[in-house]
């Protein structure tokens, strides 16, 4: 088994010392960073993405799967040239406003960073302003949108309001999720996507970005 194959089992493992030990001694190597990210850690977490969304891997793995990865990324990362841009895609997740529940969003955020994705993390108990504050500010492909009340869905519909007044709606994806939102709801207010879960998250933003 080579190398970049073994990272991935240590990501799947969630093996944080496994997978640092591995991606420094590929470094010194001289193995490309992108190769290691692509074709190594990003390639773990595709396969926990799979075994979750089967029900074959429970939260509690994929957060230290993901931790793992994290690892390796953080050795990575620093070393990729000016053009060799890791992410395929930057996306901006916040929990909306009035909702301070930030589990699911966290967990759809390492699963989107899993695959590839540049994730910026606004938080929770985020308004509509702020929203396009921060689409402006950082020109994303995507914002993903979380809520886990009811009462605060009706800021997903506003947020979408906001970015279509501010001129800029047409610049990004809009994708939303959280326990009581649904496909009919997100069709409904306008959004482009619904993901039930961190998979199909990842499995939609890879069609926005593809």
């Amino acid at each position: 088994m080579g190398k970049i194959k073994k990272i991935t089992e240590e990501v799947i493992a969630g093996n944080v010392d496994g997978v640092t030990e591995l991606t420094k001694g590929l470094i010194d190597e001289g193995e490309k960073p992108s190769e290691i990210i692509k074709n190594g850690l990003v390639a773990g977490m595709d396969v926990v993405g799979g075994r979750f969304k089967k029900n074959e891997m429970f939260v509690p793995e994929v957060l230290i799967a993901a931790r793992a990865m994290d690892a390796g990324m953080a050795i990575v990362k620093p070393l990729l040239t000016e053009g060799e841009d890791s992410s395929i895609g930057r996306i901006i997740m916040a929990t909306v406003e009035g909702d301070l529940h930030d589990i699911g969003k966290n967990l759809v955020a390492m699963m989107l960073e899993g695959a590839g994705f540049e994730v910026i993390d606004l938080g929770v108990d985020i308004s509509a302003d702020e929203f396009v504050e921060a689409v402006k500010e950082y020109q994303p492909d995507i914002i993903g949108l979380s809520a886990l009340l009811t009462t605060t869905m009706p800021v997903m519909e506003e947020t979408i309001k906001s970015l279509e007044e501010a001129g800029i709606r047409n610049q990004v994806k809009v994708m939303v999720g959280g326990a009581p939102v649904s496909e009919d709801f997100a069709n409904e207010i306008g959004a482009d996507g619904y993901a039930a879960d961190g998979s199909t998250a990842t499995d939609i933003a890879r069609e926005f970005v593809s």
